[in-house]
């Protein structure tokens, strides 16, 4: 629980509506408490039209209807109440507010006419300043400091009269908005980690060597918000959906770009990811997977080892590149002629070239046909002139350690996060990894494996039942 003050006028007030209608969710409340007049209403027209973007309807005041309700495009319902004529608590049973709460997205003016306060609702105070223009906001529940702050942040940047609209995130906690209207398009990169410097660190180092990076527009180091350019919509998983004739050009893109990545020495800003560090990073599989599929974790323990023995025979003879790491179709935008719009790479690192080619062409999300795959590679190899043999037999090793360590990552979302719909990518990930475990050089590491349940659907619907909730 926190609570956070801001000084707005009306034009201020709408832009925090606007702000909080991107950033909640169904099953939220927002209770609007303050005396008549204090733009309790001014703020909830603000939040609905927010939602409803081109739909906008009238939004009047409930105060004789005591509900009105609302549908935004995304299928939410949106009940603005206003309690003020309220008589008896026992009518909101009839309205059936209390049930709303559960799904729809709620804001209650008036809410000391409530019984009991929701749980885990955001109180929206508003009271008057000496200024007859200027009110008194003060923000108390979950995540209010960081909504504040947030707004500042936006302010200071001169995007007050912004649209804000939730972008899709990762499965991290950072956070994206996109910004539209006065100002041009932008993206807000909200990290409460409060680490944006190595995303900096990282964005200056490709946008210097002629890579397609966004500019960064502003930014708040210590609270963790950066803005940056919007590289549009076009993320080549939409293009090839789109056109699946650019298919293959566009993965020969993606496969040209990594050549000239690798021909740049790597920056000295970034952390290793070495044998020891893949060996580390692999044990989110034994940590999670064999358990939530009811199986003997004897020889799981034994992956994290055989990564690191493996990776210094058939690896560590070849110097490491910079590898953006969340490198696949949907962190990447196609820009036509222009350069690959590049997203989503602040945690790269030094590591073996064939590394992002794995990432790109072993997708967790989509499929990537196995011949399209092997030309890519040839491709690379004919570029960079490096061991083919020796490339093939590292990036099989990478690939099997990415992939046994998303599995991992999928199980630890559902189980301890109450994310289950990463479950869905795992049949694709599994016959992935057993794509890599074919490689003869990888036997001690498919001996290991060779008992592991596949998530079959009866085993992921197992998973299914242990998410928290």
């Amino acid at each position: 629980m926190t609570t956070a003050h801001l000084i707005t006028d009306e034009t201020t007030t709408a832009a925090l509506a606007r702000l909080m209608a991107a950033i909640l969710r169904p099953g939220q409340t927002v209770l609007l408490d303050g005396p008549v007049g204090a733009g309790k209403t001014h703020f909830a027209r603000a939040f609905i039209r927010a939602r409803q973007g081109d739909q906008a309807e009238d939004v009047p005041s409930p105060t004789f209807t005591l509900v009105q309700t609302y549908d935004d495009p995304t299928g939410t319902e949106i009940w603005h109440a206003d309690l003020y004529r309220l008589t008896d608590p026992s009518e909101l049973d009839e309205l059936g507010l209390d049930e709303a709460q559960e799904s729809a997205i709620c804001l209650i003016e008036w809410p000391d006419r409530l019984e009991r306060m929701p749980e885990g609702a955001i109180t929206l105070s508003i009271a008057p300043c000496d200024d007859p223009a200027l009110r008194d906001i003060t923000l108390i529940g979950p995540g209010a400091e960081r909504i504040a702050r947030m707004a500042r942040f936006l302010w200071d940047a001169g995007r007050i009269e912004a649209t804000v609209a939730p972008l899709a995130g990762d499965a991290s906690a950072r956070r994206f908005l996109r910004l539209g209207g006065a100002g041009g398009p932008a993206v807000v990169m909200d990290d409460p980690a409060g680490d944006c410097r190595q995303f900096l660190r990282v964005t200056q180092w490709l946008r210097d060597g002629g890579f397609g990076a966004p500019k960064v527009l502003a930014q708040d180091l210590q609270a963790g918000f950066l803005l940056v350019q919007d590289l549009g919509d076009d993320l080549v998983a939409r293009v090839i959906a789109r056109d699946p004739s650019l298919t293959a050009p566009i993965y020969q893109r993606i496969t040209d770009f990594l050549v000239a990545l690798h021909q740049c020495p790597v920056p000295d800003f970034v952390p290793a990811l070495d044998g020891p560090e893949l060996a580390r990073q692999v044990g989110l599989f034994d940590d999670f997977y064999p358990q939530a599929v009811g199986h003997d974790r004897a020889a799981s323990a034994q992956i994290a080892q055989t990564v690191a023995a493996l990776h210094l025979r058939l690896a560590a003879d070849v110097a490491p590149v910079l590898a953006l790491r969340d490198f696949h179709a949907e962190n990447l935008i196609w820009q036509g002629a222009a350069p690959l719009g590049l997203v989503d790479y602040q945690d790269a690192v030094a590591c073996h070239p064939a590394y992002d080619l794995v990432s790109a062409l072993q997708d967790a999300r989509r499929d990537v046909d196995a011949d399209l795959e092997r030309a890519c590679i040839d491709r690379y190899l004919a570029a960079t002139g490096l061991p083919a043999d020796g490339f093939r037999a590292a990036y099989a090793l990478l690939g099997a350690q990415r992939n046994l360590r998303i599995l991992g990552i999928f199980v630890r979302l559902c189980i301890r996060d109450g994310k289950p719909r990463y479950l869905d990518f795992m049949p694709r990930v599994w016959a992935l990894l057993q794509r890599d475990l074919a490689h003869p050089a990888l036997r001690p590491l498919a001996d290991l494996l060779r008992d592991m349940p596949a998530p079959t659907p009866e085993t992921i619907e197992r998973i299914r039942r242990q998410c928290a909730h």
